[in-house]
């Protein structure tokens, strides 16, 4: 079998997770095993993570840009755990991306250690990006632009449809669940999944579990909030107010979206607290949740939760480019809905967990015996 071959936008923690993960499992590692942890399924289709290459990479960064990709992960302001340090050089060079509003003027104010470094390169093309992307024989672009990037977000998804390839939208911006552009991916007839990654098991899909079962088991969800604390640059970047909205929207729809019955706004909470330097990629989810069971009994639940941000998505990424490869290889474009509501927060139609998840397995099986029967 081919390698999948992806592109990413954006070489922060998020990316150096994924790629470090490309190369921790492999066969090798894995073995036999039908489940291996970290791993929601160990093969998609014949597809095993080490199956997926790098093979384009964009960041604006001076110490990433110029550099193979898998050296590029392991420079500041990166700050999540290695967990596969010693990886081969790739021949994949980090090429410059376009600035537009991925960098939040406020970030100049930290050390260089904590913040972007630019200097002074023009950003690339839309032109050079497309070129990049056909040259290098991308099939799939990832997105990983900062909190807030709205432009940048749609500067690259632009770059996709133009270049003919998928994409993945992990951010925030509102790109699979915008009727214009979905319907302008099905025209190209290119997969799209999105938007905004929801952790294999981290605020959002705890906080959704939870207010499900809630709704499920007779009690009346009266108010609530989620508060979190990290200290990667997304955190920092979003102690910019106003780049926050776009996530405020994002993590709040997929609780409300669950809810036996919708909150008030000022019943509902969520969204970051606030930026710790030392925390670095781990996040702390701070949860509270009151109802009202049997007789209008009051109860609550307090949780804090703690993970490591970036690697908490890694795995969630892996089956995104998988299923965009299946879609591939059915000539399939347009929303991969199953998908879409599994593996994100804000996808273009909500469902609980358990029916997407029903709907993302259906996927994979249908689409694999279709590969089967043509061959």
């Amino acid at each position: 079998m081919s390698k999948i071959k992806i592109a990413i936008a954006g070489i922060g923690n998020c990316a150096s997770s994924l790629i470090q993960g490309l190369y921790y499992y492999t066969p090798e590692r894995t073995g036999d095993a039908t489940v291996v942890p970290g791993l929601m399924h160990l093969e998609v289709g014949g597809y095993r993570p080490s199956d997926i290459e790098v093979v384009a990479a964009f960041d604006v960064d001076k110490r990433k840009v110029g550099k193979d990709v898998n050296e590029a992960i392991f420079e500041k302001p990166n700050c999540t755990t290695v967990f596969c340090a010693d990886l081969p050089k790739s021949g994949t060079i980090v090429k410059m991306g376009n600035i537009l509003d991925g960098v939040s003027e406020h970030m100049a104010n930290y050390d260089d250690d904590r913040t972007f470094l630019l200097d002074g390169t023009a950003s690339a093309t839309k032109e050079d990006i497309v070129r990049e992307l056909k040259e290098s024989g991308a099939e799939i672009l990832t997105n990983y632009m900062p909190v807030g990037s709205e432009a940048a977000a749609k500067f690259y998804a632009e770059c996709a449809l133009e270049a003919g390839v998928a994409f993945i939208n992990n951010m925030p911006v509102f790109i699979a669940s915008n009727p214009e552009w979905a319907d302008r991916f099905k025209e190209k007839n290119l997969p799209i999944v999105g938007d905004d990654i929801k952790a294999q098991l981290g605020a959002t899909i705890t906080h959704r579990t939870l207010t499900d079962l809630f709704a499920k088991r007779g009690v009346v969800l009266e108010r609530t909030y989620q508060l979190n604390t990290g200290g990667n640059t997304d955190f920092l970047n979003m102690k910019n107010q106003d780049r926050l909205e776009s996530k405020k929207i994002s993590k709040t729809e997929a609780v409300q979206s669950v809810a036996g019955k919708r909150l008030s706004d000022e019943n509902i909470h969520i969204g970051p607290s606030d930026y710790i330097p030392w925390q670095n990629d781990n996040k702390l989810c701070f949860l509270r949740m009151e109802g009202d069971l049997f007789g209008g009994v009051p109860m609550n639940i307090e949780l804090r939760l703690s993970v490591e941000d970036s690697p908490n998505s890694a795995g969630v990424a892996i089956d995104m480019i998988r299923c965009c490869k299946l879609a591939l290889l059915n000539g399939e474009g347009g929303i991969l809905h199953g998908a879409s509501a599994y593996f994100c927060k804000h996808p273009p139609v909500q469902y609980t967990d358990d029916q997407a998840y029903e709907m993302t397995e259906e996927f994979i099986a249908t689409r694999v015996s279709a590969l089967n029967a043509a061959e």
